[in-house]
């Protein structure tokens, strides 16, 4: 069994959304098999942002479904989306 790394972008619910709020909750919001990389808030376009959470997680199944619902499940959340996974 090996290792995955995914970057996952989450989309506000509109440009008033506090993303530090929200990085705080994602954070917050992983399972306990997975390990935090990094977070960054990526300006989109007109004042709208998104986040970017960047994870380790082992290579077993549910893993990745079961952290994308969870990051899906943080307030003020509208999407989530897997930008890039790849084995480690």
């Amino acid at each position: 069994m090996g290792q995955v790394a995914v970057l996952f972008r989450l989309m506000p619910q509109g440009v008033e959304t506090d993303m530090e709020a929200v990085a705080k909750s994602a954070r917050a919001s992983l399972p306990a098999t997975v390990t935090l990389r990094g977070v960054q808030v990526k300006e989109i376009a007109y004042g709208l942002k998104s986040l970017l959470v960047s994870v380790v997680m082992p290579d077993t199944g549910g893993v990745l479904e079961s952290t994308e619902h969870a990051l899906a499940k943080v307030p003020h959340v509208e999407s989530v989306e897997v930008m890039e996974e790849g084995l480690l």
